[in-house]
């Protein structure tokens, strides 16, 4: 199964009933293993969670630290890119060429990266750190 594949699996259970606006993420970790998350709204908006923070969520507490792929599917006209937020949260855990692949339910796709995704990211570099 593709990392596509996965993300429109777990889309399915995505809980979404102020937006209907479901969306799945998947990664595969340096590790090989995949992780998955979908998005999970609140009536407290924006206490809700994005796809791609569920599975980094999912990765961490798996043990692993670092993304070498990830896709995000929606059922929208055109590929969703991750939020900035999620953008943000993608770099910390990959590297800028870690590749991204967003879809649609309809099968359209797009390719990137992470670096291109978001370019000049804030880093620990930034803090003085590594």
């Amino acid at each position: 199964m593709t990392l596509v594949d996965e993300a429109r699996r777990v889309r399915e259970n995505a809980y979404a009933p102020y937006s209907r606006f479901k969306v799945g993420a998947a990664l595969r970790d340096r590790a090989g293993r995949i992780h998955v998350g979908c998005n999970v709204e609140n009536v407290a908006y924006p206490e809700g969670t994005c796809a791609e923070a569920g599975a980094i969520a999912a990765m961490v507490a798996a043990g692993q630290t670092e993304i070498a792929e990830i896709a995000v599917i929606a059922d929208s006209p055109a590929p969703v890119p991750p939020c900035g937020g999620c953008r943000q949260k993608l770099a910390e855990f990959a590297r800028p060429e870690a590749r991204v692949t967003l879809a649609t339910v309809a099968g359209e796709r797009l390719e990137t990266t992470v670096g291109d995704l978001l370019p000049g990211r804030f880093s620990a570099a930034h803090m003085g750190g590594a």
